[in-house]
């Protein structure tokens, strides 16, 4: 049975807007949240395609954005009511609409990989299972499971059933030493945006911090993450860790480049790494809106970056960094499980601000300096 802890209702059923998909007998609710619309793929046809076009149009100009509160220990904060919180759209203070603790039900897209170099790994990573259905997905949630390496493959659609969810992960293989993450990334990005509108949509990967390959670039993926209201979560797999795991080999040279490649030496000179600020400003590109440039989080490597431009939350593992004394699979994806259901869900309803174009959302606590707050930067309005 599900955790039912933190389970929490439809944000739609509340602002009595959206239509739902049909029910059947012995399936959980199918329930949604307002988002983006986009084409409908073969995962869509299980799932309704018309629409009210009146209920469309409701949802024109309402925002929501999933806010996590901590404490000055890093403690999650549960206790807050809708008068606690302002939101500022670009800018300006906007009314809330809605107020929800837990939010609605999640679309999950597990990423994980299974590439050879985190071979001594996968015994972890296949007990994994258990954890998602029992902690992460709550009572209505579904899930979907990809793995990649040197080529990215759906290894369950989108589903209820934990029992297949479960499976899914039980038999992962090591498949090649590639490492098509963005590829991976895209997919389920693509995934979830051709779900009908609704649900809270997440990604949590767990990978390596690395890509090797991919035909798509970390920008664009997420440039489309953000429109379609999806968060990317990562558990962070150690290479090192992997190696500590694996049975002794002969030692050889660490290869800098993928194998049949030759490195050129680094430019010369610092780094340039924009700050999520710059994504902030909405100085972006999406459909020749604005100048081509959108940010990473400074200092940080590309895919902690990606984790913070969609509002998720990035949990490395292994035996030498520092998120705390306890830093296995298990514990960091209970971390995220822990936040996916103690989220506050505001919703809003623009007000001034129909300007295309990335638009910051910004979230405060009223009168309570000592909590640290996050949602997701912005999302982008197209014309």
């Amino acid at each position: 049975m599900r955790n039912k802890m933190f389970a929490a209702g439809s944000l739609a059923s509340i602002l009595a807007l959206g239509a739902h998909a049909q029910q059947q007998p012995g399936q959980r609710p199918n329930a949604s949240m307002p988002g983006q619309t986009h084409g409908i793929s073969t995962l869509d046809q299980k799932r309704p395609t018309t629409r009210d076009q009146s209920t469309i149009r409701s949802y024109v100009n309402l925002v929501s954005t999933p806010v996590v509160v901590r404490d000055a220990k890093g403690e999650l904060v549960t206790d807050l009511s809708q008068k606690d919180f302002r939101v500022f759209d670009n800018g300006v203070q906007q009314t809330l609409a809605a107020f929800e603790m837990g939010g609605a039900p999640l679309a999950l897209v597990i990423v994980v990989e299974n590439s050879s170099r985190i071979e001594a790994l996968l015994p972890a990573l296949r007990r994994t299972g258990s954890l998602f259905t029992q902690t992460v997905l709550g009572e209505h949630g579904e899930a979907a499971v990809i793995g990649y390496s040197n080529d990215v493959m759906k290894l369950l659609d989108f589903t209820h059933d934990d029992a297949a969810i479960e499976k899914a992960l039980i038999n992962l293989e090591p498949s090649g030493s590639g490492a098509y993450l963005y590829d991976a990334l895209s997919t389920a990005v693509q995934m979830l945006r051709n779900l009908p509108p609704s649900r809270r949509r997440v990604i949590v990967t767990m990978a390596e911090a690395l890509d090797t390959g991919s035909e798509k670039n970390l920008d664009q993926v997420v440039r489309y993450a953000q429109l379609a209201d999806v968060a990317i979560y990562s558990v962070g797999l150690s290479t090192m860790a992997a190696e500590v795991e694996a049975p002794q080999q002969q030692a050889s040279p660490r290869q800098a480049t993928p194998p049949g490649t030759y490195g050129l030496p680094s430019i010369p000179g610092p780094p340039y790494t924009p700050t999520v600020d710059q994504l902030r400003s909405g100085n972006i590109d999406v459909g020749g809106l604005v100048r081509p440039v959108w940010s990473f989080a400074a200092r940080k490597p590309p895919v902690e970056a990606a984790v913070d431009a969609t509002g998720g939350l990035y949990q490395s593992t292994g035996p030498y960094q520092s998120t705390g004394p306890d830093t296995s699979i298990e514990m960091a994806i209970d971390q995220i499980a822990g936040e996916l259901n103690a989220q506050y869900m505001l919703s809003y309803r623009r007000s001034r601000g129909d300007t295309p174009g990335f638009h910051q959302i910004k979230v405060e606590v009223v009168g309570q300096q000592d909590l640290k707050v996050r949602s997701r930067p912005g999302y982008y309005l197209l014309p």
